[in-house]
Formats: structure tokens, C-alpha cells, sequence
């Protein structure tokens, strides 16, 4: 009997600066047959981020439209923007047995979960200490001492979840932590709550 990789979903939380982009980076080197889930936002796109690459840049209003119309699995109101994903593409991922991957905040998370929890793997990244995180905002050069401010207060509150995650990895050694998070990935397909149970019992009898 051979059992085909089911679609799956693993989703990666953790305050901004913990550096989950660079892990995922190297995450993609190792695994195959993944779609990366990308989210829809209303902030302004930072320098060099592509529209369809990095985010889908939306209005207000056509965020809140789509909102209306039930277009999202999750979405949350972040740093005075809205962040969500849209349904289609997870859908169409998942049918083809792909391990759909979420990069989204702890609250995204709760949502998800509560949706499709039997399909959720979920891993809570964070730097050794807040210090640390701290140090990473400011030396990347990209936000305001407020959005840091802001950041670091988010940040503080988001900590207090991480037993709400399957797994906890901190980021201060990117290679094992990258080692950690790909183990994690390899293995999110294999959970026994993906199959059907009596698909499975009736293969394995004949």
C-alpha cells in the first residue's frame, strides 16, 4: 500500500525581526512541493517588494469588500493594516497534495486553527531574548523608532502564545534553527489525522 502525500498546512508565527523570511529561505533549498501562502495587505509596499510576490497591495476598501464576501481563511487588523489570506489558492494547493506554508501573526493563527485544525502543523519562531529582537529592528534599517516601539509592544504580548504552537524554535543559531524547521516541514504530510482512516484500513487489509 502506498499512501500519497496529503496537502497540509504549516504555519509560522513570531514577532517582526525574528527572522523567519531568512529561515524560510533556506527552508525552501531542502523541501519540495510547497506553495508558500501569500497574503493580501492595505500597507504600502516597502522598497523592492513586488505586488503578487511578496504581498497582494490592496485598498481599504477592496480589502473590506473582500472581507464582505468571505473571501479570506484569516485576516487581522495589524499595525493599523489589515493582513489576511485569500481562500482559492490554499484550496487549489492543498487538492494537489502541496504543504501549504503560512508566514502569519499569532492572532491569524487562533483562526486557522479553529478552521482546520487536523491539517495545521504550527511552529512559534523567536529570538533569544527581547534584547535581541530589539537589535535586530533597529540594525535592519527599515522601520521608524515608532514602528519599532510598536513592534517590540506587539512583540512582548505575542511571546506569552507560544504553547499554543506545536513547536517552539529560537532563532539564534541559523543553522540549527533552520535544521529544526525543516525536520518540521519533511514530516507535516505524514501526520495520521491527514488520511482517511478507513481508505487506509481497507488498503492495508487487502
Amino acid at each position: 500500500m502506498i499512501a500519497e502525500k496529503k496537502g497540509a498546512i504549516l504555519i509560522l508565527s513570531g514577532p517582526s525581526g525574528c527572522g523567519k523570511s531568512t529561515l524560510l529561505k533556506e527552508v525552501y533549498k531542502k523541501i519540495s512541493d510547497y506553495y508558500f501562502s501569500i497574503s493580501t495587505t492595505t500597507r504600502n509596499p516597502r522598497e523592492g517588494e513586488v505586488h503578487g510576490v511578496d504581498y497582494f497591495f490592496v485598498t481599504k476598501e477592496e480589502f473590506e469588500n473582500d472581507i464582505k464576501n468571505d473571501d479570506f481563511l484569516e485576516y487581522a487588523l495589524v499595525h493599523g493594516n489589515y493582513y489576511g489570506t485569500s481562500l482559492k489558492p490554499i484550496n487549489e494547493a492543498l487538492n494537489e497534495g502541496k504543504l501549504v506554508i503560512f508566514d502569519i501573526d499569532v492572532q491569524g493563527h487562533e483562526i486557522v486553527r479553529n478552521k482546520l485544525n487536523d491539517i495545521v502543523t504550527s511552529v512559534f519562531i523567536t529570538t533569544p531574548s527581547l534584547g535581541e529582537l530589539e537589535n535586530r529592528l533597529t540594525s535592519r534599517n527599515t522601520d521608524s523608532s515608532e514602528v519599532i516601539s510598536n513592534r517590540i509592544k506587539n512583540a512582548k504580548e505575542e511571546i506569552k502564545s507560544f504553547q499554543e504552537y506545536d513547536y517552539l524554535i529560537i532563532n539564534d543559531d541559523l543553522e540549527e534553527a533552520t535544521t529544526q524547521l525543516v525536520s518540521i516541514a519533511s514530516i507535516t504530510r505524514s501526520k495520521s489525522k491527514l488520511f482517511d482512516k478507513d481508505f487506509i484500513v481497507n488498503e492495508w487489509m487487502n
